[in-house]
């Protein structure tokens, strides 16, 4: 969840370009909030996709990790079955990006849901060994990155690149969030009736269902652009992403805050254990951050105007993490609980950073960029994860996490300013245009 701050009034908006779809209804159209999404007929078959591919990782990563388990009984291979869901996304994300612009979008999402069906296929194989399990994994994540930014690319085309884009993004991450409180509570009940190969065969079903709804559902549309060989051109579009100040920025507000608020979620279970509670305590500490961060963006999404939405940007992601400082004081648990359940809330700030972003990426890169956006996100929460696991090692938990809070809202609030700054250059050289 990034966050920005700010005292004075956030940079303006600067008006949409994009064409809605065909289907879409004006911006002025009866009904608000998430209603006028799910009035777009498109849209409903993408929403309806990706949330049988999340059912697919969500059940995958929790098949993998038992089945790896039963194998080997190596706790090390069993947690690397699991963390190679976050691994390869870097790589895809980087020498994949160009994917998402030189070919048409329809056919990228449904090839890679094709290939993901594929790698689950084998993995359901009784003869597959543990070492080609980990390379399926990590070529499932390889290609994650190009689903999503191709997919985040798409949702322009289809919403428009104004508020309604917005709220679609906003729904595909609710519903990512609530597969954090539901999915893999399910998934364990999942396994107690069906052995981890036969959970792989439903992971099979998923993908390939979400890939007939996409080739069904949804419009053929042209490539944005292309030419040369693929990894030039993917990390031509990577440089030329992170050249530019105004996106570098955008994106570092996309990226620095949710390393930071992963601290407490990696460090639940050592927390729970450092204040002496039971492991029901632990399902809470990682319950509560994600019940926050879905209340904020329905709120937001359903209760705010855009340019509400555009004013609490810079204020709720630079002091967002600012509630993690009631780690260290050591208050009941109840009060940790609403802390984290704040620091969850103020997630809303992405819904206008969403826009923001789009606005800022030109139309032949967009794929790319969100490609870059999607990989570079999921690499920095595992960095996350990992640093704040290795503090944990030498401080108490309690003390790393409230360590957090104050680096992490320092960085946040030098990056709101360099966002400020670089808006205040795009309107200055506008009027000088």
């Amino acid at each position: 969840m990034p966050e920005e701050t700010q005292t004075a009034t956030p940079a303006p908006e600067p008006p949409s370009v994009g064409t809605p779809s065909v289907d879409a209804p004006p911006v002025d159209a009866r009904g608000s909030g998430y209603r006028r999404v799910f009035a777009v007929g498109e849209f409903r078959v993408v929403f309806a996709a990706h949330a049988l591919s999340l059912l697919g990782v969500v059940v995958s990563e929790i098949a993998l990790t038992v089945l790896v388990y039963e194998l080997t009984g190596s706790p090390l291979l069993s947690a690397l079955a699991f963390a190679l869901g976050f691994l390869p996304y870097l790589v895809g994300g980087t020498l994949l990006s160009g994917v998402a612009d030189r070919f048409p979008a329809r056919r990228v999402l449904v090839v890679c849901d094709l290939v993901c069906a594929g790698c689950a296929a084998l993995m359901a194989l009784p003869a597959t060994p543990v070492a080609a399990l980990l390379a399926l994994r990590c070529a499932i994540a390889a290609v994650s990155p190009v689903f999503s930014g191709t997919r985040m690319a798409t949702l322009t085309e289809i919403l428009g690149d104004g508020d309604l884009f917005v709220l679609g993004r906003s729904l595909l991450r609710i519903v990512s969030q609530s597969a954090v409180l539901v999915g893999f509570g399910l998934g364990g009940v999942l396994l107690t009736f069906v052995p981890p190969r036969g959970a792989l065969v439903i992971t099979f079903g998923t993908f390939l269902a979400s890939a007939l709804l996409l080739r069904v559902g949804t419009r053929r549309r042209p490539a944005r652009a292309g030419g040369g060989a693929l990894m030039r051109y993917s990390l031509a579009g990577t440089r030329q992403v992170l050249a530019d100040r105004r996106i570098r920025a955008l994106l570092l507000l996309l990226w620095v805050p949710p390393m930071f608020v992963v601290a407490p979620e990696a460090l639940a279970a050592a927390y729970a254990d450092e204040i002496g509670v039971g492991t029901a305590w632990v399902g809470l500490l990682m319950c509560a951050m994600p019940v926050g961060t879905i209340a904020g963006e329905l709120y937001a999404g359903a209760a705010l105007s855009p340019a509400a939405r555009s004013r609490i940007v810079l204020p709720l992601a630079g002091c967002g993490l600012l509630p993690l400082l009631a780690y260290p004081f050591h208050p009941d648990l109840g009060w940790i609980l609403l802390a984290l359940l704040v620091a969850g809330v103020t997630g809303a700030y992405t819904l206008g950073l969403d826009r923001w972003f789009v606005d800022a990426v030109p139309e032949e890169l967009r794929g790319r960029a969100m490609t870059v956006h999607t990989a570079g996100l999921m690499t920095i929460q595992g960095v996350g994860m990992a640093l704040a696991g290795a503090a944990a090692e030498f401080w108490p938990v309690s003390t790393v996490v409230g360590g957090v809070g104050v680096l992490g809202t320092v960085c946040c609030l030098l990056l709101a300013l360099e966002v400020r700054r670089t808006a205040d250059a795009a309107v200055g050289a506008r009027k000088e245009g």
